[in-house]
């Protein structure tokens, strides 16, 4: 399968998927209602959505549909992060890194996990 671009809700749902593994239309509604509102018709269109893009699949149990994911989440990051990466700041790792550093608060064990990976580069 091709680069699968998707939206803010829908990356959103994914999330919900990927945690939950398998679940309906409904509970996943309720998932994202814990910390915006969304209507269950928005969420039963954008599965619909997800599933014709390839993302997920569904199986009938009873009356429900049980939805779960078809793309795994590492890749969906990593594609949705080189796409950032590219059209932001013209693909320069630094950069990007420069500008979350000087605009985002980190705790000590993000910077120290930064500090980390940044010692395993410089070993490889």
């Amino acid at each position: 399968m091709g680069e699968t671009q998707l939206g803010r809700l829908q990356f959103r749902i994914m999330q919900v998927l990927w945690d939950r593994g398998r679940t309906n239309a409904r509970e996943i509604t309720e998932v994202l209602n814990e910390t915006e509102p969304v209507a269950h018709s928005t969420v039963q269109t954008l599965l619909r959505q997800l599933e014709a893009k390839g993302a997920v699949a569904h199986e009938a149990k009873d009356r429900t549909f049980v939805f779960f994911p078809q793309l795994k989440e590492d890749k969906v990051k990593r594609t949705a992060a080189r796409e950032l990466l590219e059209r932001v700041f013209g693909g320069s790792v630094g950069s990007l890194v420069a500008h979350l550093l000087k605009n985002e608060k980190l705790s000590r064990a993000e910077l120290d996990e930064i500090h980390r990976l940044i010692d395993q580069q410089r070993n490889d």
